[in-house]
């Protein structure tokens, strides 16, 4: 069923993709977060309960959904490179936690801006708020471990626990509003049935969330492009291409 991946576990093979890929995204993630955010900033109508403050959302709420999408991903990873033994998927690891933080760090800093005028505070320790918190130490303590061992290998798979340990925290992320009394507004645009967004609101968001997942598959391909090419420096083809 995977044959069609066999050839990209060649660091060579995953280089040259990752390396087409990244040239490929990066353009569009750029061009669609200008016109979504153009669209959602300065067209889109206001609100009628929080006037024109509403519209940090379009950069908050991408950066929220794929702080928790990019830790899955890097969670999923982290299991591909302790059973199939792959460094590929280990360097994968490497190349998201960074990413995944400053998604992290940004949904935490709109989300402050936010809930000032809204709660009246800047911080409250809310159960989204306070496990958002804590994904952003899990991103960091991935990064922190890759480095914190002599032997990069161990130090590769002590990263990918800790990536595969995480992730519980992601559902408690996405369920806290249900389980807990919060401050935090529930979901508004994941009920497709009928979303509590107005769909001139709403298509500017979904153009951003969109080109947020382009631009972390970009930034995910240029890093795993430029670690591999870190730890595969004393072969022939790093050599070439170097050249």
């Amino acid at each position: 069923m995977f044959k069609w991946l066999h050839p990209y576990a060649k660091p060579e093979r995953a280089y040259a993709l990752a390396n087409r890929l990244y040239l490929w995204l990066w353009p569009l993630a750029l061009i669609g977060l200008f016109t979504g955010s153009l669209w959602g900033l300065m067209f889109a109508p206001s609100d009628y309960q929080q006037s024109d403050s509403f519209r940090i959302m379009y950069i908050h709420v991408p950066a929220a959904i794929w702080s928790m999408g990019i830790y899955m991903s890097m969670g999923i990873a982290g299991i591909c490179a302790l059973v199939w033994q792959m460094r590929s998927f280990e360097l994968s690891v490497l190349a998201m936690a960074p990413i995944g933080a400053v998604f992290t760090a940004i949904a935490l800093f709109t989300g402050s801006f936010w809930g000032k005028p809204m709660w009246g505070t800047w911080w409250v320790w809310d159960a989204r708020l306070t496990s958002e918190l804590i994904l952003l130490f899990l991103y960091l303590g991935v990064f922190a471990l890759f480095y914190s061992f002599d032997d990069k290998r161990a130090g590769a798979k002590a990263a990918c626990i800790l990536a595969i340990i995480g992730m519980i925290n992601v559902p408690i992320i996405h369920y806290s509003v249900e389980w807990w009394n919060s401050l935090h507004q529930g979901a508004s645009i994941t009920k497709f049935d009928k979303p509590s967004i107005a769909k001139e609101m709403l298509w500017p968001l979904l153009i951003n969330i969109f080109s947020c997942l382009l631009l972390f598959i970009a930034l995910t391909c240029y890093r795993f492009a430029t670690e591999l090419l870190a730890s595969e420096s004393h072969r022939k083809w790093v050599t070439k291409i170097i050249q």
